[in-house]
């Protein structure tokens, strides 16, 4: 064995590492299986004992209501003067009858309201009761306070019934004298509902209400009834001691039960629920099968990339080590070869995709100076153009006024001025006033051309009119509106400028209602704004595209244009600059 091991440094790495390995995982997964089986049922039981206090609640609100009903009846001036006075007319009792009647029909747990006056007078009842138990429970009229009965049968129209009763005495509200009992009984079937809504343990588990005298009362077991829970959970009661709720473990084995509990503080009345092992039992096998798998998956999984890095870790490592101890800053990091997917291999990918890096930053470095200066010879040319073409309108502008060819010269005229903004005398930027003034000079000359064809409105923040912005933003994106959005739709359209300011940014949108555009042309004009157009694509996106590099080149990324557009419906073109009170402060985003 020890020459074996001996003779393979492989060998003996993957001998410790499994060791080392294996050792660890069974004990994680014991102690994983214990502590998840504990929590399984800890949350079983806290869950258990939600249901319970859930259901406590309910049957707390059944007694506070019987209890009021019954002081609801005992301050019926109609009833207390029956009660003085029993042998009173038919039409009394008709009328008592119906308001006890009316509170029975109210609720669904309350089988019968009977009153028995203090002078032998028959009793008033809201049902026929063929046959009753009460008096094997309790002489009624040995009654000094008011009490809860225990379980005891009836028959009545219904059949057989298992019932209990509230009872107290019904007092004059003058001299606190005796006049009667009153009796509230309380259907133990329609009562268990509330032991089924919500279900304990998912249905597997069985609830029983348990008075004060330690007899079970109501359950959802039936044969529980007239019980103790004692004779049912031996050592229960010594265990429950006084806290208001809890749990115990009963029996041992297959016959040991969970027990959980909840009391009610008004009459000490207890709520039992009552969990079987097996439940836990078929959560702890899931836990451990899966607890099994996983130590099984994971000792193989070891295994596997054991002998794999051994293999594959080492030279790939000192190949890379290589590489990175003759970089030479001004040449080109060598390429490593991406043999695998594993760390090794991202790790290589990283270094390739920074040499990469590097290289594109150069080339973007580059091409940003570049086409910086393309984009100002394209705006000096634009300022220089129009400079010949001025002198010549404002000629033509003062012959057509002497030869009163007013709709000439106002064309003549507002084009100059448009020609004037241009020029600027080079400066490139300008207040937002004389930007929109450029654009109306635009639409002036558009409007003269195309009569009643298009309207354009402006919605413009006034606090934004002596702000500085680079110049001739708008106008392209007004002119793209009006050529590819409003001519190609049929009827006259609408374009509206909106300018507002949201902090230290001002937000600029044209939008019209015209042809609209398609996905597909949407996506080729938003992928245009990045570089040049795709060969044999239509270059309606040149103007946008101008605009597009000017933001980015003069306020920096992310300051570039947002298309939206929707066929039929229009078109939407926005962008978002810093605001600038001077022209010569510093406009990046």
């Amino acid at each position: 064995m020890r020459q074996w091991l001996g003779s393979s440094l492989r060998r003996k790495l993957s001998l410790i590492m499994l060791v080392t390995t294996l050792l660890p995982l069974l004990f994680l997964g014991t102690f994983a299986f214990t502590t998840s089986s504990r929590i399984t049922e800890e949350k079983a039981k806290q869950a258990g004992l939600d249901t319970l206090s859930q259901m406590e609640a309910k049957f707390r609100f059944i007694l506070g209501d019987v209890e009021n009903m019954s002081l609801f009846l005992i301050g019926q001036r109609e009833i207390q003067a029956y009660m003085s006075r029993p042998d009173d007319s038919i039409e009394d009792q008709v009328r008592i009858l119906g308001t006890m009647t009316n509170l029975v029909y109210s609720k669904d747990y309350i089988s019968d309201i009977t009153i028995y006056p203090a002078g032998g007078a028959a009793p008033l009842s809201t049902s026929t009761v063929y046959k009753s138990e009460l008096s094997n429970q309790v002489d009624i009229r040995q009654v000094k306070d008011k009490m809860w009965t225990g379980l005891y049968s009836i028959e009545n129209y219904l059949g057989e019934r298992s019932v209990f009763s509230f009872i107290r005495p019904f007092r004059s509200y003058n001299n606190y004298q005796t006049l009667g009992w009153l009796s509230i009984t309380l259907d133990e079937q329609e009562l268990s509902r509330i032991w089924s809504e919500p279900q304990l343990a998912q249905g597997h588990g069985r609830v029983a209400l348990q008075n004060g005298q330690g007899e079970i009362v109501s359950a959802s077991d039936k044969s529980w009834l007239s019980r103790s829970g004692e004779s049912l959970f031996p050592g229960l009661a010594a265990g429950m001691g006084a806290a208001p709720k809890g749990q115990r473990t009963l029996g041992e084995g297959r016959d040991e039960t969970s027990v959980l509990y909840v009391r009610e503080p008004l009459f000490g009345w207890t709520i039992l629920g009552v969990i079987p092992a097996e439940m836990y039992t078929a959560q702890n096998r899931y836990i451990l099968q899966l607890t099994g798998i996983a130590i099984v998956l994971a000792v193989a999984a070891n295994a596997a990339l054991t002998l794999f890095v051994i293999q594959r870790v080492t030279n790939p490592l000192r190949a890379l080590t290589r590489l990175l101890s003759k970089v030479d800053p001004d040449a080109p990091l060598p390429r490593y070869p991406e043999e695998s997917r594993d760390e090794i291999g991202r790790l290589a990918r990283s270094y390739n995709r920074l040499g990469l890096h590097i290289e594109q930053l150069k080339t973007q470095l580059i091409q940003g100076e570049t086409r910086k200066k393309e984009a100002d010879m394209r705006a000096l040319q634009a300022q220089i153009n129009p400079h010949f073409l001025y002198n010549t309108l404002s000629s033509i502008h003062w012959i057509a006024l002497l030869t009163e060819e007013h709709r000439i010269a106002r064309m003549v005229g507002a084009l100059s001025d448009f020609l004037r903004f241009s020029l600027n005398k080079g400066r490139e930027f300008c207040t937002v006033a004389q930007e929109l003034a450029h654009i109306r000079n635009y639409v002036q000359v558009q409007s003269i051309r195309f009569p009643d064809e298009f309207k354009v409105d402006f919605i413009v923040d006034e606090r934004l009119n002596e702000t500085y912005m680079l110049k001739l933003l708008l106008q392209p994106l007004v002119e793209n509106a009006m050529i590819h959005g409003i001519q190609n739709k049929e009827a006259p359209g609408v374009i509206s400028i909106y300018a507002e300011q949201k902090g230290s940014v001002m937000s600029f949108k044209v939008m019209d209602d015209g042809a609209g555009m398609t996905e597909e042309r949407l996506r080729e004009v938003t992928e245009s704004l990045g570089g040049r157009p795709a060969a044999g694509a239509p270059d309606a996106g040149y103007g946008l595209r101008n605009v597009h590099e000017r933001l980015e080149l003069h306020y920096g990324k992310g300051c570039g244009l947002v298309i939206e557009s929707r066929p039929d419906a229009g078109t939407c073109v926005s962008f978002s600059i810093p605001v600038m009170e001077e022209p010569h402060e510093d406009p990046d985003c």
